[in-house]
C-alpha cells in the first residue's frame, strides 16, 4: 500500500491507497513543531481507525509546501514505515510532465499534483482552483502540460486581515450569509468576505477564459471548495481528492520506470 502525504500551510492530509483505491484519508493541522515521533503516533491512530497497520505501508509519496515539516515527515517514513519517501520533484521526470512557465522550479508540489490528476481524470483545457491557505488558479493544457496560474489570498486570510487591521471589527466565522446585504457588523463582514470572494473567483475565471480564447472546464479542490460549489456557475465540479490522486499517479509512473520499486 502507498501512503501519500499532502503537506499544506494549514493542514497535513494523510491518505492510504491500494492501487488506485483509497483505503483511508485523514487531516491534521500543520504544525512545524511536531516531531517524527508525534506524527508517527497520529498516523498509527489514523491507520487503526481505518483497520490498517503501519506494516502494510510499502511506499510513501510526499507533496510539501512547508519546508520545516519535510524532515520530520521523512523520518516518520524511514523510522516507522521502513520506506524511503518520494517527493513530487523526484517524480516529475518519470511522469514526463511539462511545465511551460519561465521558472518551473517555483511551481508548488500540490499544484503539479493537481494538474496531473485533473488531466488524467477530465482531459481537455482545464482550470484547477484550489481553495486552501491561498487560492490558486492553475491552467492545464489539453496535452496535460502546466501552463501558468494565479495565486490569490485565501478567504480565511481575508477574515484574519480584517480582524487584525481594523480595531473595532470582530473575528467572524466563515459562513455563507443568507442575504447579500448585512444588517449588523458580523453579517456585513460575512457578506463582504464570502460574496466578495465569489466575485473574485468568477472574475478571475472569466478573465482567464477571455485571455486564452478557449473553453476551459473548471475543477475545484481544497478544503474550502465545497463551500463554493453551489454558489456560482463558474465552477463545473468539485473533486476533493484531486491532489492525492495526482500523487498516486506520479508514484505509479516512477515505480514503473524503476521496475516496480520507487526509491
Amino acid at each position: 500500500m502507498l501512503l501519500v502525504v499532502d503537506i499544506g500551510n494549514t493542514n497535513v492530509v494523510f491518505a492510504v491507497y491500494e492501487g488506485e483505491h483509497k483505503r483511508g484519508r485523514w487531516r491534521v493541522a500543520t504544525d512545524a513543531r511536531r516531531t517524527a515521533d508525534e506524527y508517527a503516533v497520529l498516523l498509527s491512530q489514523f491507520l487503526a481507525l481505518g483497520g490498517l497497520v503501519p506494516q502494510q505501508i510499502e511506499a510513501a509519496m510526499i507533496s510539501n509546501v512547508v519546508p520545516a515539516v519535510q524532515r520530520p515527515m521523512e523520518q516518520l517514513c524511514r523510522q516507522y514505515l521502513g520506506c524511503e519517501p518520494v517527493s513530487v520533484e523526484a517524480a516529475i521526470a518519470a511522469y514526463d510532465f511539462a511545465i511551460r512557465i519561465a521558472r518551473p522550479e517555483q511551481v508548488g508540489a500540490d499544484r503539479i499534483a493537481n494538474a496531473v490528476a485533473a488531466h488524467r481524470s477530465y482531459g481537455g483545457a482545464l482550470i484547477v482552483v484550489d481553495f486552501g491557505t491561498a487560492t490558486t488558479f492553475d491552467l492545464v493544457d489539453p496535452d496535460g502540460a502546466y501552463s501558468g496560474g494565479i495565486i490569490a489570498p485565501g478567504i480565511n486570510l481575508s477574515i484574519d486581515a480584517l480582524y487584525s487591521a481594523a480595531a473595532r471589527l470582530p473575528r467572524i466565522a466563515l459562513e455563507r450569509p443568507r442575504e447579500v446585504v448585512g444588517h449588523d457588523t458580523v453579517s456585513a463582514m460575512q457578506s463582504g468576505v464570502f460574496w466578495g470572494y465569489v466575485g473574485l473567483v468568477e472574475g478571475l475565471i472569466a478573465r482567464i477564459k477571455a485571455e486564452r480564447g478557449e473553453h476551459h472546464r473548471v475543477i475545484a479542490t481544497g478544503g474550502l471548495a465545497p463551500l463554493f460549489n453551489d454558489t456560482t456557475t463558474a465552477i463545473d465540479l468539485v473533486d476533493d481528492d484531486l491532489t492525492l490522486r495526482g500523487l498516486v499517479l506520479m508514484h505509479q509512473a516512477l515505480s514503473a520506470r524503476d521496475g516496480g520499486v520507487a526509491v
